[in-house]
């Protein structure tokens, strides 16, 4: 067997740039090195751990100048916690970031003219904006303090938080998160120190047992309040007098549910969701219009700034109340209802037959009888026959998960040739592969970025494509 190689360390090292997924990127002769937890103007010893042909991925081992774009980070949790990358960074230069991640795919991949690209939207609340999270319960917590003179069994080894990156078996133990508001973390402390205190077991993903396995919390703009517990299987006795706690805790919980996954994945679309206090569902609003988020609802996490996404969308759509509109991964039409008021009719195709049923109920809570929904694959759904029979639509929207559209669908819409489409992404990359395809019939002629996510690399773009002459 050849020696394994050894990896280089480089030394006094200059970070040049951010870059796509909240790292930071240095060149040493000519390669780039992907660096995470880095700051643009760090001087630092890095350390190579992953070689590939066209770059290298490496740590910081040694910091010997600090940017002065640093600050300090408001999280005990951050490095170790995947979820906030860019917290050492001022929020006016993560909005410069996420601009430029914006900029660089259209260019890059989409080959698009970025004249046109206004300065990103950006957030007025930095911290506890998201109204969903999930945590996990774990017996195998990632140990921060680890003491080796400890015996293992005098160490707590709970943990309810997060995953650390990379690691589907670990666990960090979360004591304070700054992404969702109160009293978000005051429920998943008290739920843990009553799991603790009454030897309730956490979950062992390899092993496939435990009792508790996960908590899911949403908060709603009307101060609406749902938590979730899921356990691996049912204990009634236990089950029942954690959830009596929970409600005695915090009277304020509008709706407190649960459900027995016995499931080997964490997935809960396929899952009963038992409502054991309250109402079954959560009541969202957004200019006058109200909308049921059920367990299972997908719903922007953050409200503000979602309010601003479907502004812009709506604004790049130009509807004057004539239009047939078709709004594609509509969800549980959020977007459709939000621009109903001024068009024709809106047509709503979505996957998630739940989902399509909260649309519908969206409708008729909010007296909307100008849409129509339906659910399936879209590829199989909006075929040309489907056009044939409700109508070839004036306006397009799309709003595609993180793969972007299938190439199906692309070629549909150039086909279709909609007069202007407005395509909403949360990946730009994905974004740009689709808008380089729909060059053939299509222009883009306005864009615009908008920050759903501060603290994190993650960026919303809408972009608006107009019919060629």
């Amino acid at each position: 067997m050849g020696r394994r190689q050894e990896l280089p360390l480089y030394q006094n090292i200059e970070i040049i740039a951010a870059s796509a997924e909240g790292k930071s990127i240095a060149k040493i002769d000519g390669k780039v090195i992907f660096v995470p937890w880095a700051a643009p103007g760090d001087i630092v010893d890095l350390q190579v751990n992953k070689k590939k042909k066209s770059y290298l991925e490496a740590k910081i081992v040694k910091m010997h100048k600090a940017s002065e774009q640093r600050i300090s980070p408001a999280c005990q949790h951050f490095t170790i916690c995947g979820g906030c990358k860019w917290q050492h960074l001022p929020y006016s230069q993560q909005l410069t970031n996420k601009h430029q991640q914006v900029k660089d795919h259209l260019e890059r991949i989409g080959k698009i003219n970025t004249q046109q690209m206004q300065p990103i939207l950006g957030a007025n609340q930095e911290f506890y904006y998201r109204n969903k999270m999930e945590f996990t319960f774990s017996n195998m917590a990632w140990l921060t303090d680890f003491d080796k003179n400890s015996a293992y069994e005098n160490r707590n080894m709970n943990a309810l938080g997060f995953h650390i990156p990379g690691l589907f078996d670990r666990v960090l133990n979360i004591e304070h998160c700054y992404l969702q508001a109160s009293p978000s973390n005051e429920i998943r402390l008290a739920i843990k120190q009553y799991a603790d205190a009454h030897k309730l077991s956490y979950f062992d993903i390899k092993k496939q047992n435990g009792f508790l396995r996960n908590l899911i919390i949403r908060l709603s703009s009307t101060g609406e309040i749902m938590v979730i517990v899921v356990f691996f299987f049912e204990n009634q006795e236990d089950r029942e007098a954690l959830l009596a706690f929970i409600i005695k805790e915090f009277p304020q919980i509008s709706s407190l549910m649960y459900i027995i996954n016995e499931k080997a994945n964490d997935t809960i679309t396929d899952q009963e969701v038992i409502c054991y206090a309250g109402k079954d569902h959560l009541m969202e609003e957004m200019e006058g219009l109200q909308f049921k988020v059920g367990p299972k609802s997908f719903y922007q996490t953050n409200n503000v700034q979602a309010y601003e996404l479907y502004k812009v969308a709506r604004n790049f759509a130009g509807l004057s109340g004539h239009e047939l509109v078709y709004d594609l991964y509509t969800g549980t039409g959020t977007i459709a209802n939000f621009v109903a008021a001024k068009a024709k009719l809106v047509i709503g195709i979505e996957y998630v037959e739940e989902a399509i049923e909260d649309a519908k109920m969206n409708s008729r809570i909010n007296k909307i009888e100008n849409t129509r929904f339906f659910a399936g694959d879209m590829v199989k759904v909006l075929d040309d026959q489907f056009i044939a029979t409700h109508g070839k639509p004036d306006v397009i929207i799309t709003d595609p998960p993180r793969s972007g559209m299938h190439q199906k669908v692309v070629e549909l819409l150039n086909r279709v040739r909609a007069n202007r489409i407005v395509y909403v992404s949360c990946n730009s990359a994905t974004q740009a592969r689709d808008l380089e395809l729909l060059s053939e019939q299509y222009q883009v002629t306005a864009i615009q970025p908008v920050d759903m996510f501060p603290q994190t690399h993650h960026v919303e773009n809408v972009v608006l494509l107009t019919l060629k002459n």
